[in-house]
């Protein structure tokens, strides 16, 4: 992959399904709460198209099935899920999380790596993820201390959730640095419309969540099959 030319004063990521692969946890605290309200669960992989847009989307979405998941057949007899319900699962989804996101969740091969290259180039990077922000602060702090990051934002009440632009754009004037000189990599639709609507450079991460079909048709302008290839980008 060559360089692009372009020259990038800082990277912005995304966190599950870029940094950390965290689907199996996700998945299990999601199909916990849904065998207790006698729903039926939902294949991991189901998982991948379920999240990206936060906990509150993910539960709604895990009562419409993807036609592209046969197994998927739970569904409320009204074919929707009332807010106080929906408020109830999310409550519930929350604690079985704070419980099990240990269980299986680390890093994707290669990210450690390229991690430490980047800070070894002194590139400012920082990470926005739909999840609660204090989750998002504590996996980074447990999971990632190893790296230094200089901005770490996940969903806030005041703050709507990417893929508006506003937390992104937020982030890049606390670092003073111009969104198009940001190079945004990330693994799902949410991400690259993000990255576009923030004037970044949007890159899919292959590894991820969803494939290169969705990510390019969202806008990605790159697309990396492994983290350190994020270097030959560099130019590095």
């Amino acid at each position: 992959m060559a360089n692009l030319g372009k020259k990038f004063e800082a990277i912005l990521f995304d966190l599950d399904g870029t940094l950390l692969d965290t689907l199996t946890d996700i998945a299990n605290s999601m199909n916990t709460v849904l065998v207790r309200f006698g729903f039926p669960t939902h294949p991991v992989d189901s998982y991948r198209y379920f999240v990206g847009d936060g906990t509150d989307t993910l539960i709604r979405r895990v009562f419409r099935v993807p036609k592209r998941d046969k197994e998927c057949v739970g569904s409320l007899p009204s074919g929707r899920l009332d807010d106080q319900t929906a408020s109830k699962w999310l409550a519930d989804v929350q604690v079985e999380y704070s419980r099990r996101w240990t269980d299986n969740t680390k890093p994707y091969a290669g990210v450690p790596e390229l991690l430490s290259s980047l800070d070894k180039l002194g590139l400012p990077k920082a990470v926005l993820s739909n999840k609660a922000d204090e989750i998002a602060q504590i996996m980074v702090e447990s999971l990632l201390s190893d790296w230094s990051f200089r901005i770490v934002r996940g969903a806030r009440p005041s703050v709507p959730l990417k893929p508006d632009p506003t937390a992104a754009l937020e982030m890049a004037r606390q670092l003073q640095i111009p969104p198009n000189e940001f190079l945004y990599l990330g693994d799902t639709n949410t991400d690259m419309q993000t990255a576009n609507s923030a004037g970044m450079y949007a890159v899919g991460a292959l590894w991820g969540f969803r494939d290169a079909d969705e990510l390019l048709a969202n806008g990605a302008r790159t697309l990396i099959k492994n983290p350190q290839d994020i270097l030959n980008l560099l130019g590095k």
